[in-house]
């Protein structure tokens, strides 16, 4: 499977490029700090990100803070005025609201990804 993120210790990690330099870096997503990594192959990117988790863990734990950006359970989400249309003349159709409808969409989007 082909995937643009590294996963550790519950922590999830980027996986970019840099052609100029022929290096790999990422950063820790979904955290309310910022961590960064870089190697020069795949494998080495691999094991700076599971030392950057190992240490911003112990760091978190050192400072008594959580460490992983909470959510709200809301967001914005822009799909376009005709897409809009139809999903309200179909959720009403159904008997439903937007939200419950945007929401049983993306229950169904990520139905067995919990994998976090």
């Amino acid at each position: 499977m082909n995937s643009n993120i590294l996963k550790y210790k519950g922590q999830i990690g980027s996986i970019e490029h840099d052609l100029d330099r022929g290096m790999l870096y990422g950063k820790l997503l979904f955290i309310n700090d910022f961590v960064n990594y870089e190697a020069e192959s795949l494998r080495a990117l691999e094991q700076e990100f599971q030392i950057s988790v190992d240490e911003y863990l112990a760091d978190c734990t050192a400072m008594g803070i959580e460490p992983n950006k909470p959510f709200k359970g809301s967001f914005n989400v822009r799909i376009g005025r005709e897409l809009h249309k139809k999903l309200a003349l179909k959720a009403a159709d159904e008997g439903l609201g937007l939200n419950e409808a945007v929401q049983r969409a993306v229950e169904q989007f990520v139905v067995g990804e919990e994998r976090y």
